[in-house]
């Protein structure tokens, strides 16, 4: 019965192998299918997910750098910095030696003094001129007036001369006729031909007295014109000396003032906060003003450049939010797209190309994006122009 028993379960046992076979390629189907359908699930999260940012390994860290130069000639004495060092606004850099600024500065001294007098000598002759010119004008006028006035009184004198030469040749007349009736004596007839020539020669005198009345009141007129023409430019003369002198102090105390600035200038002071690098004078160099001495990195206003697509920068706006891993820290800063440039980068290139010469290749251009990164995040401090970076744009 046993043995009965054991053949029927040896019988049985081949046909439930094909089962667990089968049930097992189910699974496997089954765990493959939810592998796929996970891994798409992952995949449209990714792309989903992805779709909304921009991203781009060609950009870096941005900011000021200023070239730091003199602004006098002059011969390097000291050198207060070195390369790295950090510094304040108005720090002192450079020293140039100060002693012919100081002699400029002594020459514009003596300058403004001396314009300072003769503006003081020249400054009272305006009065003068014009109480002078203001008694010559009524020195003039009296003269014409006092002209007149024995002008008149000369054709008086005239006319009654001319009377008396009327009166004294009528009587002379008469006195003929007498004499020749034997009615006069001879000598009343002689003092009557006397008085007719004292008339006659009194009528001359008094036309010579008129003509020289005349000739006296003309120089007067003329006088007078004279005084009134040339004393408002004699004014306009003595003014314009003074305008002159006015403006030789106002030229001396310009000068003066840029000497004292030249005198400032010997000390090169930083021009902001920042790191000093690229030193390139030492003591006892000769400096020209550009020169180049140094430059100083402005590490207080830093922000991000980066080179976009230009088929990346079709939904990107300004003030996008932005979040930028930078690779020297391993850290992530957040940000804002703050402008776009105005040309791509190779527009502003040094040789940009010409693509009407008809070697044209069409090449996906990339465009400069400022991104201006958040204040107060940690170890901002520690980032440096030229740093790589990551950026990511959120643009949708």
């Amino acid at each position: 019965m046993d043995e009965q028993v054991g053949a029927a379960g040896r019988a049985e046992a081949p046909a439930a192998a094909p089962v667990d076979a089968s049930a097992k390629k189910r699974s496997l189907r089954i765990r493959v299918a939810i592998g796929i359908a996970a891994a798409a699930v992952c995949l449209l999260g990714w792309w989903l997910y992805e779709r909304q940012y921009e991203d781009t390994d060609d950009a870096q860290v941005d900011g000021n750098i200023s070239a730091v130069s003199p602004r006098v000639p002059g011969t390097v004495t000291a050198v207060l910095v070195v390369d790295n060092q950090r510094v304040k606004a108005g720090d002192v850099l450079v020293e140039l030696d100060p002693t012919d600024l100081e002699v400029a500065l002594a020459q514009a001294t003596a300058a403004v003094a001396q314009a300072e007098a003769q503006l003081a000598a020249e400054h009272p002759n305006v009065p003068i001129t014009v109480a002078s010119n203001r008694a010559s004008l009524e020195t003039a006028d009296a003269d014409v007036e006092g002209a007149r006035t024995d002008l008149e009184a000369a054709r008086r004198d005239l006319d009654q001369a001319v009377a008396n030469d009327t009166l004294a040749q009528l009587q002379l007349a008469r006195g003929k006729e007498l004499l020749s009736g034997q009615s006069i004596a001879q000598a009343d007839f002689d003092q009557r031909v006397a008085a007719a020539d004292v008339a006659r020669a009194a009528v001359a005198a008094a036309q010579q007295r008129l003509a020289g009345k005349q000739s006296r009141l003309e120089s007067a007129l003329a006088r007078q014109q004279e005084v009134r023409q040339n004393a408002p430019r004699q004014l306009v003369a003595r003014e314009a000396s003074v305008a002159m002198r006015q403006a030789n102090l106002e030229l001396a105390r310009d000068e003066l003032k840029q000497a004292r600035l030249n005198l400032s200038y010997a000390k090169v002071v930083a021009p902001a906060d920042g790191i000093i690098g690229r030193k390139s004078v030492n003591v006892g160099d000769r400096v020209q003003p550009g020169q180049q001495l140094l430059a100083l990195t402005q590490t207080g206003d830093l922000w991000v450049t980066a080179n976009f697509r230009e088929t990346q920068v079709r939904d990107m706006r300004v003030g996008q939010s932005a979040e930028v891993h930078v690779d020297a820290l391993s850290r992530s800063y957040t940000g804002k797209v703050e402008s776009f440039a105005g040309a791509t980068g190779s527009r502003y290139s040094l040789l940009p190309p010409e693509n009407a010469t008809g070697n044209y290749v069409k090449v996906v251009q990339r465009l400069p994006v400022r991104i201006r990164l958040d204040p107060g995040q940690p170890e901002m401090d520690r980032l440096r122009p030229g740093m790589s970076v990551e950026p990511k744009v959120k643009v949708r």
